[in-house]
């Protein structure tokens, strides 16, 4: 097939590491496009696989089905990022892999992606790596109590960090490290969580979504909300910010930039996801190109779409807690009519599971919260 200089186009079959809703979304903004899909999880009923042309089920650590998967593709991207290193690098053997293995390798370890963003002169909290007891005490006293130690790779959703307070808990709370690396983090005084998906091609074209703002509830997204509830100087500052970052990192495809609004209102990067993010689900009902297929346009090599946002939006995420009384009232959700929703067609809904999400388009950012808060609180009642 000849590609008109770096283009994959249209026709051509797209490999995704990871079978989970973001790659399901993926999936289906491909097919939109007339690409074909392939999936390599392991495993075999993933969100993904119903929508993919096929799925390859292995362990990501066995790489000879890894490289027979490879062979089938015209390019590889990603949907998770904590993917091990020698998946990448086999993919790579074979096919362009977007973005590069590089790229997850730092991103995928606390310590690493910190070192990268503070050696590039990125705004970060101070931090320390911890290998010992000792480590965690000089850390606490050079950067202070409260503070946040995290397990310095493989941590996602709140998994594996604590808040620490006082000198009292540090024993038990290196204890709770399980003898892995660890990461001390100075505390962050926010007054908001934003995050930023930013987008580049192999020509380096560059393209940022309007800013997310971002509520947790139990180290869980609950709400995102664009238009951010920030100033327009900070808006065009955090995408900035992104654009420094993907071109730092030369990334070709999507990466998430997740920031703290301190409440002096200055921006302080959390992390970085270098894939499609959580947040950015609202863009598949509020912005012109969503998310996901910026994703395929930039992993492509076509022209990155628009990002403008058309409406104020908000998205909900919904868990498994929302079964808990029974099947949700969908009928009662959908009453609003401008209310759209997305499930991921997860069999088994468990607590805290991300089984879909709802988003809400309206004439301000307060009312589309208000709406996605109220059609979720609808479904089980």
């Amino acid at each position: 097939m000849s590609h008109h200089g770096r283009i994959i186009p249209p026709g051509a079959t797209l490999g995704v590491l990871g079978g989970g809703q973001l790659g399901r979304m993926f999936a289906i903004a491909a097919r939109r496009l007339g690409y074909r899909i392939h999936i390599f999880c392991p495993e075999a009923d993933s969100p993904a696989t119903p929508v993919a042309d096929r799925t390859f089920v292995a362990p990501y650590e066995d790489l000879d089905p890894v490289r027979a998967f490879a062979r089938t593709v015209d390019v590889v991207t990603f949907e998770f990022e904590n993917v091990p290193s020698a998946t990448s690098d086999a993919c790579s053997e074979v096919v362009p892999v977007r973005p590069a293995g590089r790229v997850l390798h730092i991103t995928q370890q606390r310590l690493r992606e910190k070192g990268f963003l503070r050696d590039h002169g990125f705004p970060v909290t101070p931090f320390r790596a911890i290998h010992s007891l000792e480590d965690l005490v000089s850390a606490t006293r050079e950067l202070g109590l409260p503070g946040v130690l995290k397990t310095a790779s493989f941590g996602y959703d709140g998994k594996g960090q604590r808040t620490l307070r006082s000198a009292t808990e540090l024993p038990e709370a290196f204890t709770g490290l399980g003898g892995t690396e660890g990461i001390y983090e100075a505390f962050v005084d926010f007054a908001q969580e934003v995050s930023v998906v930013g987008a580049r091609t192999v020509e380096g074209q560059f393209a940022a979504f309007p800013v997310f703002e971002n509520v947790h509830a139990h180290h869980i997204l609950d709400v995102t909300v664009s238009p951010a509830r920030i100033t327009p100087e900070l808006e065009a500052a955090a995408r900035e910010l992104s654009r420094g970052i993907l071109e730092a990192l030369d990334v070709v495809g999507l990466l998430t930039v997740e920031l703290f609004v301190t409440r002096d209102g200055r921006l302080i990067v959390n992390e970085l996801a270098p894939r499609t993010h959580n947040s950015g689900h609202l863009t598949l009902d509020a912005c012109v190109t969503c998310q996901f297929e910026q994703q395929v346009r930039a992993v492509c090599g076509l022209p990155l779409g628009s990002t403008e946002l058309k409406q104020p939006a908000a998205m909900a995420n919904l868990l498994g807690d929302v079964w808990n009384g029974g099947p949700p009232r969908w009928d009662q959700a959908l009453s609003n009519p401008r209310l759209k929703l997305h499930l991921y067609g997860k069999a088994s809904p468990r607590p805290g599971r991300k089984m879909g999400h709802i988003t809400a388009t309206a004439n301000s950012a307060e009312a589309a919260i208000e709406a996605v808060r109220q059609a979720r609180s609808s479904l089980q009642a």
